[in-house]
């Protein structure tokens, strides 16, 4: 019997091989990644300088722990080259891979964007422990570094970056902190708690160009001021990884197309994670995952079961301003309702009925969190 093969040993892999390993201990598995498939929390990503954290001291768990909780073949640095779909076989650097069913959890990219510039090439991203380990080194000599982008990434670096002690400047083309995720009184408050914690703010323009001065970079933007700094970290967004599926001939997107089953345009081929599109949606959050993965364990065992998303809160990891953010579904129609409270604020996203859809809390109120959810429509199908 061929195996099961998972390709990623992120959260999805890793929490899609541990829950269908609650189901069934004998099915033979294959887990193949491109990293050295030490278990992490990816979250921790974005705030672990401040702590002192090495890439080393995030491994929760190395890769021979991993093999052996999971009783499966873990193939450590290796790259899928060619997936053959009429075949079931994926091709892994050297070696062809026989499958039954193969699951991709593929992650994504970090958004590189378009600079002009010698120093255009300096511009460093962290998607994962490698990453975290060449920022880590790469930003040691210096005391400042710009962040491209203000979203949740980059909003969460800013804060770990100023609390471990760098100037830190941040540039986006929005015209506030967090725009796809608060509503504008909110982002105001983001914005003023960073600026108190240091971070200086470059909104409603875009990062044109890098260049070299000396030892230090210069980031120019396209109204033509510019900043000096040392470093330069990209959050800009992630884009999913579809290449291998594409070529093979699968459904693709914005990601790998699948229905709630996590079922590609092949039968036997499945994706989730972040370069997964379920239902026309990319998910890239830690819950989503969590979801998806004991769904498609169930359905990878003969029981096909269909993923079904309630409301997820994302907890944004600024202790500058704590915020909890559970966005509407996309398409929902409503506004936003604010209401100071003291320590914090809470805004709630209603329809015309005056229905719970989504909210948004900072600060103090971010306690309302339970609350709220009791009021949120139950899982969404769509």
């Amino acid at each position: 019997m061929n195996p099961i093969v998972i390709v990623g040993t992120g959260l999805a892999g890793y929490n899609t091989a541990r829950e269908l390993r609650k189901l069934d201990r004998e099915v033979p598995l294959v887990i193949v990644s491109a990293d050295a498939a030490g278990f992490y929390s990816k979250p921790m990503l974005s705030n672990a300088l401040a702590a002192g954290k090495t890439a080393h001291q995030l491994v929760i768990k190395a890769a021979a722990a991993m093999r052996e909780e999971l009783r499966a073949t873990l193939i450590e640095r290796t790259s899928v080259a060619a997936l053959d779909a009429a075949t079931h076989r994926i091709r892994a650097d050297a070696r062809d891979i026989a499958y039954s069913k193969l699951v991709l959890a593929l992650g994504a990219d970090p958004i590189r964007l378009a600079l002009a510039g010698d120093g255009a090439g300096a511009v460093m991203s962290v998607n994962d422990l490698d990453d975290y380990a060449r920022f880590r080194a790469g930003i040691g000599a210096g005391r400042r570094v710009a962040v491209l982008g203000a979203g949740l990434i980059g909003c969460e670096f800013a804060n770990d970056l100023a609390l471990a002690g760098y100037s830190v400047d941040v540039a986006d083309i929005a015209d506030q902190p967090l725009a796809r995720l608060l509503p504008p009184g909110l982002a105001d408050a983001m914005r003023d708690a960073l600026a108190a914690a240091g971070v200086r703010w470059h909104l409603g323009k875009r990062a044109a160009a890098l260049n070299k001065r000396g030892a230090a970079l210069l980031l120019c933007f396209d109204d033509g001021t510019e900043i000096e700094t040392d470093s330069v970290l990209s959050a800009v967004g992630l884009a999913p990884r579809t290449s291998l599926a594409r070529i093979a001939g699968l459904a693709v997107n914005r990601g790998i197309v699948v229905d709630r089953f996590l079922r590609s345009s092949d039968p036997d081929i499945y994706a989730l994670g972040d370069c997964a599109e379920v239902d026309r949606q990319v998910l890239p959050f830690v819950m989503p995952i969590m979801h998806a993965s004991r769904a498609l364990a169930c359905t990878l065992t003969g029981k096909d079961k269909a993923v079904a998303y309630p409301a997820m809160p994302v907890v944004v990891k600024t202790p500058a301003l704590p915020t909890v953010v559970c966005a509407p579904a996309p398409g929902a129609s409503g506004s936003w309702q604010i209401e100071t409270l003291e320590g914090g604020a809470a805004a709630r996203y209603v329809d015309g009925a005056g229905r719970l859809l989504g909210f948004a809390l900072t600060g103090a109120a971010c306690a309302m969190k339970n609350r709220l959810l009791t009021e949120m429509p139950p899982a969404r199908p769509d």
